[in-house]
């Protein structure tokens, strides 16, 4: 008996996007930032002179902090993602979710399974989301083992004056990636609302990070004023309040709320308009 509820299967819709060579590529594409990082700098020249703050130099900032241990390490690596790295990975997983199967004329038949359409996105949506979570774990365990083979576990050292231990530095990393899963969860809206209005994945992916990017310039122009808050970048370094004594949580909570209220909106019109659209590949 057919059972729409039955129909594509999370575990086989994971399984078929597990095997794809983006999502390798991807992946790598997060493991080579600290290896890289952590390969320059043990190799590289380090210090600072009269010039601008080098990676490890000791002051007292993210970067000059970073090689003090795994935990810094670590922190500072979530620096370096969050403008680039981690927005490209989500555009990735979820702009070319759907857009995919109308480039390779596959959603049609799908479509014809038959497969309803709300459910199809529904469950693209969940392996896309839990590719782009996985995503972010990767960097996190990636750049902890990284930072302690190359620098040691010393206690975390914060550009605000506070030493944290290994134990609490550890929750602190946990709640900035749990943050930055959040956060960037109006992203992944935004790549999965292109992913349906076109049937070409680089569009769709490059859309999204194009709109991001123009966010990001946008939210460094201090002459907007507040009008830089409704910006779904202006929130993306709010974490750098968890690194404090006493974490203020107030302006990584109207993050999370403001990418989520983003996160439904733009899932909602994917869903409207994957509804009414002509699917003709």
């Amino acid at each position: 008996m057919y059972l729409p509820s039955k129909t594509l299967p999370y575990r086989l819709e994971m399984y078929r996007q597990i095997k794809r060579k983006r999502t390798l590529f991807s992946y790598l594409f997060v493991i080579s930032l600290p290896v890289i990082v952590a390969l320059a700098v043990k190799f590289g020249t380090s210090g600072n002179s009269s010039g601008p703050t080098r990676f490890g130099s000791g002051t007292a900032d993210l970067i000059g902090l970073a090689t003090k241990g795994a935990a810094n390490f670590t922190t500072t690596m979530f620096y370096f993602a969050t403008p680039f790295l981690l927005i490209a990975v989500i555009s990735i997983f979820n702009g070319d979710t759907v857009a995919s199967e109308a480039s390779w004329s596959t959603l049609r038949y799908l479509l014809a399974a038959p497969v309803p359409r709300t459910r199809l996105l529904v469950q693209k949506l969940k392996v896309s989301l839990t590719l782009s979570l996985a995503g972010v774990v990767l960097l996190i365990v990636t750049s902890w083992v990284v930072g302690a083979i190359t620098f040691g576990f010393a206690p975390m050292q914060t550009p605000l004056g506070v030493t944290l231990s290994n134990s609490i530095a550890i929750e602190r990393i946990a709640i900035i990636g749990c943050y930055l899963a959040l956060v960037l969860l109006s992203v992944a809206g935004l790549a999965f609302y292109l992913s349906v209005s076109t049937d070409v994945p680089l569009g769709a992916v490059g859309g999204a990070i194009g709109i991001i990017i123009l966010s990001n310039i946008l939210d460094a122009i201090s002459g907007l004023g507040s009008i830089r808050n409704w910006l779904p970048t202006h929130y993306s370094f709010s974490w750098f309040d968890a690194l404090s004594s006493s974490i203020d949580w107030s302006q990584m909570i109207r993050g999370v709320s403001y990418s989520i209220v983003l996160f439904s909106i733009f899932t909602s019109l994917a869903v409207i308009k994957f509804n009414k659209k002509d699917i003709t590949s």
